[in-house]
């Protein structure tokens, strides 16, 4: 089945690693796109540089040609992804130029162009998939989320869906949709994805109307050291563990697997990674034995447990012991999860 149709995937090719090759169709993708989208004020030397990119996306653009560009904005976009696409062609494959980018540390091109990237290898590294939970927990990895908590729930709505059918954007929006507005409710067709209605995630992926919900499982202590541990079928953070660990297979050759925790207790922590800026900062304090007020704490949405299949992949003095992965919203409400920081950050006995 087809999810994301828009991103380019349908374009690209696979190398005999299962990564993706740049085509000049998939760089075609990017003319389309409204940044460097002709519009009536186009002057004339932007008009004939547009199409020819389009007839040929590899060939090569003298700087006087750029130079012509009566708009500096239009100018320096272009600038952009000549440079974007000249390393992409360097460097072969998305998921190669993608580890390159973020292993350099030094980030040149806008975001957007990265969640691109991000959105197209995760369409090929789900392309079977059929579990739509896991799908749309992938959206958190390219897509921000605006989360808030309604009854008990923790629930993951994608920000730009959030923002336009909400008057002010603000932490509790998406229940003022559910529960207030029923006209623009069914016009954003806000819904927490689940059983019901997974089979209709195909068809409506790209209009991102699903929430996520991002509650832990219900655990409840018994008598004589037993606890009863109720599932959640929706759980979304299950559907994001499964999600994270094919992202560290693919890019990384390394196999892990990934489980949400609701707290951790080891006397003997050696080692965790946020997943988004939040998260760092809270897990780094906790760590180090700092004091976290109970309003930042309130903001980690979740905890995991990371364990790598083989230890010997591991840092020796490491090997064997669990990593820690945290996700956090920040005071907005708002979670920006960033895929690069668990490639960058695991305790790897060498460079993958």
């Amino acid at each position: 089945m087809n999810f994301w149709p828009s991103c380019g995937y349908d374009r690209l090719q696979r190398n005999a690693q299962g990564w993706l090759l740049v085509t000049p169709d998939y760089l075609r993708l990017f003319l389309d796109r409204p940044e460097l989208a002709l519009v009536p004020e186009s002057c004339k030397a932007e008009r004939r540089l547009h199409q020819a990119l389009r007839d040929d996306p590899l060939q090569s653009v003298a700087p006087e040609t750029l130079a012509r560009f009566k708009d500096a904005d239009a100018r320096d976009n272009y600038q952009f992804f000549l440079d974007f696409r000249d390393a992409l062609l360097a460097a072969g494959t998305l998921e190669a130029y993608y580890l390159q980018l973020m292993r350099s540390g030094r980030i040149t091109i806008p975001p957007l162009f990265i969640d691109l990237i991000v959105q197209a290898m995760l369409r090929g590294l789900l392309a079977d998939n059929e579990d739509a939970q896991q799908l749309r927990a992938a959206e958190l990895l390219f897509r921000p989320q605006r989360l808030t908590v309604q009854e008990g729930q923790v629930l993951a709505a994608d920000q730009a869906v959030v923002d336009l059918y909400s008057e002010n954007a603000g932490l509790g929006e998406i229940g003022r949709l559910l529960m207030e507005n029923k006209s623009r409710l069914r016009e954003a067709e806000l819904a927490v994805l689940d059983a019901s209605n997974a089979a209709r995630y195909w068809e409506r992926s790209e209009r991102y109307h699903y929430l996520l919900d991002l509650t832990h499982e219900v655990q409840q202590e018994l008598s004589h050291g037993l606890t009863l541990r109720m599932t959640r079928a929706r759980s979304g953070l299950k559907a994001l563990a499964r999600v994270l660990e094919l992202w560290v297979q693919h890019l990384l050759g390394v196999e892990v697997t990934i489980e949400p925790l609701a707290r951790v207790d080891d006397t003997a922590w050696r080692w965790h990674i946020g997943l988004d800026t939040e998260a760092t900062a809270i897990l780094n304090d906790l760590y180090e034995e700092q004091t976290v007020e109970p309003e930042r704490m309130q903001r980690l949405v979740s905890l995991f447990r990371l364990s790598f299949a083989d230890p010997a992949q591991m840092q020796a003095e490491l090997a064997g012991k669990p990593v820690y992965l945290g996700l956090a919203m920040n005071a907005q409400g708002l979670l920006r999860l960033k895929p690069q920081n668990l490639l960058l950050n695991l305790p790897l006995a060498k460079q993958q």
